[in-house]
């Protein structure tokens, strides 16, 4: 009682550094047999373990779902390996020593399989024995290192192919990044296991080598031993160190053919879930009427004059009646299934319908790029695709530029799109395309080159430039003649930057909003806690947030927004009196935006005749624009689009600059119809700026 209550108070822990001494103490103990002489005693019991444990592998190599369940077994193949040389070689000291005292002078063990399995007779032993080094080492051994060796060398060509499958899914949405991770790391597994068996397999092949060489030592050994040594005659010399020798012989040998066919199984196995009993169970009996074939060639050969006809005709009589039984279960699952699929359904069975649900329904990607066959290489690591690379870094820049996380890109190939070409579709929606030739380069016309370059013209998909697909020797060329020369996941990367810019403000929603500001809180709590919903609705600050980016204001100045909207949230709730405010608190970031740190700014202005006009229209039509006049409308862009000509030639930004009752009108006005021109309000000024008036739009002559 004592010592259970000792034993159960005992801290366990304190055992822990035990974990894991077992296979270093097998090394040191293998060597040890190499140096030290054994009592036959400890042979035996030693002899018995290695047996032992060459059944364990044996074993769970059969019941090893997948080959990769057991990847540990081409180290357990080198540790048995050491440990049965180093018992051949401790073996052998005892029977050169002791041999000549009697068949048990080298353990029991060894005398058994001396006398019992081989019946005491030397010839039959060393026969049978060299039956085993040949099935070992020529049938076995040799076949399980072609296996293994062919295996490693698919598996490693396979390698690149599975990487790209993994990328495929991930960037599709079908797997998530943990599920990618994880058939990575089996992807990588497979391949060191494989690699690893293919230089195990050469352990079992040295070791029947060292089985035959052993062998022969031990048998000339003996004989000198025993007639020079010990004054033994050649025939008792021969009878007593052959028996003993082969004796040795076999206890190493069996245990080397259990883990030879151990070897064979694991690298034939096939890499799906399921032991070797029940794969080899439902695949060789699933077809019945191989069964029957052989049933009905045992029966003939049974009932042939001369043959063993009880043997035959009773293994005939049991696959005939096994494939029977197998048959007739077969044909009932079969009719069960037709009965309830064409059985009338009624009041009393009804069949199940399985009802749908909210997960069938799929959402669409916010961003998504697809793309055509041919252009796979280009989103394919594994064939030195740069678009992934590319994509994350127009996401990267975006995001610093902007102020907030544009959403990831989801790639897809579509068989439905021509081979070189893509698409990008923002919430389901196309937003843009363009075809590439991935394996050319684009060399843009910037607006002025010096000479012209063979290949297929063409237009930049980003900005309608005139450009022409030429091959990569001739990229130094073009760049010679005023060319810009980009690959064609530059082009793609490009095309998507333009469209995720122009379209900002639809890629900003409620979670992005709240992460904003959740980040905010963490350096600024007492401003941002009484925002929302206190003062502002959510949906509120998303629209204001929104109303910034369609006009090209980024929003990272979070903390002079927030500001604003607290200031102006308790007066207005109107969502474009508290843009215009953010507007006018963000005004030293929006002109840097657009002049840089110079101390002028050049504006194109309104004559105050028209932009009295434009503020009387503006009233009449409710605040929206629409009441201008169409001519003065036609004759006003028109006019824009020449100063914003004449700004672009000098090199200079074209900024308008009017009353901020119809700044907003305005800016919506010419965003389409004049792209690059800006335009900012009076107050939208700040007082470090000056101004330089470059054309007055309605000024008359």
């Amino acid at each position: 009682m004592q010592f259970i209550q000792y034993f159960n108070n005992f801290d366990k822990s304190k055992l822990s550094f035990m974990k894991g001494l077992g296979t270093p103490l097998l090394i040191l103990a293998a060597l040890a047999m190499v140096v030290l002489p054994l009592p036959p005693i400890l042979l035996d019991t030693l002899f018995s373990f290695n047996i032992a444990l060459s059944l364990v592998v044996l074993l769970v190599t059969i019941y090893a779902l997948r080959p990769l369940d057991f990847g540990i077994f081409p180290s357990v193949l080198l540790v048995a390996t050491i440990m049965r040389l180093a018992l051949n070689v401790a073996s052998t000291r005892v029977v050169l020593l002791e041999g000549h005292n009697g068949g048990d002078a080298a353990g029991k063990v060894i005398e058994a399989f001396g006398s019992v399995v081989i019946g005491g007779n030397y010839a039959v032993g060393i026969v049978v024995f060299l039956i085993l080094i040949i099935i070992n080492f020529v049938v076995v051994t040799k076949g399980a290192g072609r296996i293994a060796e062919v295996s490693a060398r698919f598996t490693l060509d396979a390698m690149p192919g599975k990487q790209m499958a993994i990328d495929a899914d991930l960037n599709s949405g079908l797997i998530t990044q943990d599920d990618a991770r994880t058939r990575r790391e089996e992807v990588t597994s497979e391949a060191d296991f494989y690699g690893s068996m293919d230089g195990a397999s050469k352990f079992v092949k040295g070791d029947a080598i060292a089985g035959i060489v052993i062998l022969v030592i031990n048998l000339i050994g003996g004989l000198f031993i025993g007639m020079l040594q010990h004054n033994l005659s050649f025939g008792d010399a021969m009878e007593i160190y052959t028996l003993l020798t082969i004796g040795d012989g076999l206890v190493a040998q069996i245990p080397s053919l259990l883990l030879s066919i151990g070897t064979a199984i694991i690298v034939t196995r096939q890499n799906k879930s399921g032991d070797l009993g029940e794969q080899m169970t439902a695949q060789l009996s699933d077809n019945t009427h191989v069964l029957f074939i052989a049933a009905g060639v045992l029966t003939l050969m049974g009932v042939v004059p001369g043959m063993p006809h009880f043997a035959f005709l009773s293994l005939a009589l049991l696959i005939g009646t096994t494939a029977w039984f197998m048959r007739r279960k077969a044909l009932l699952v079969q009719s069960e299934l037709v009965t309830r699929n064409t059985a009338p359904a009624s009041d009393n069975q009804i069949q199940p319908v399985k009802e749908i649900g909210w997960d069938d329904v799929q959402g669409v990607d916010t961003i998504g790029l697809e793309v055509g066959y041919r252009l796979i290489p280009l989103v394919d690591k594994a064939q030195g695709g740069e678009l992934l690379n590319r994509i994350k870094g127009v996401r990267k820049k975006l995001s610093q530029e902007l102020g907030f996380l544009v959403p990831p890109v989801h790639i897809r190939d579509n068989l439905d799109l021509e081979p070189n070409s893509y698409r990008v579709a923002l919430m389901g929606v196309t937003s843009g395309e363009g075809e590439l030739r991935h394996d050319n380069e684009l060399a843009i016309n910037p607006g002025q080159v010096f000479g012209q370059v063979k290949g297929v013209a063409t237009k930049d998909p980003a900005f309608g430039l005139d450009a022409v697909w030429i091959t990569k020797d001739q990229r130094e060329h073009a760049q010679t003649l005023g060319y810009t020369v980009v690959d064609a996941a530059t082009v793609v990367a490009t095309h998507l930057s333009q469209i995720l810019t122009n379209n900002a403000a639809n890629l900003l929603g409620h979670e992005e909003v709240q992460n904003l500001l959740d980040m905010l809180a963490k350096h600024s709590p007492k401003l941002v806690e009484g925002l929302v919903p206190d003062m502002l609705q959510l949906t509120t600050v998303v629209k204001v947030l929104q109303n910034l980016l369609q006009e090209g204001v980024p929003i990272r100045d979070m903390r002079t927004i927030v500001q604003t909207l607290v200031e102006y949230g308790s007066k207005s709730q109107d969502v474009d009196v508290l843009t215009a405010a953010c507007r006018i608190a963000l005004r030293r970031l929006i002109v840097q935006e657009v002049v840089g740190s110079k101390s002028e700014i050049p504006v194109i202005t309104f004559a105050p005749e028209l932009e009295q006009m434009l503020h009387q229209s503006m009233q009449a039509a409710g605040n929206d624009g629409a009441g201008i006049e169409p001519g003065l409308a036609d004759r006003i862009q028109q006019s824009l689009q020449e100063a914003h000509q004449n700004q672009e030639l000098n090199g200079e930004s074209a900024v308008m600059l009017t009353s901020g009752i119809l700044r907003t009108v305005m800016a919506r006005f010419v965003k389409y119809t004049i792209p690059g021109l800006r335009v900012l309000s009076y107050q939208e000024i700040p007082d470090d700026k000056q101004i330089r008036i470059v054309s007055v739009i309605g000024q008359q002559n």
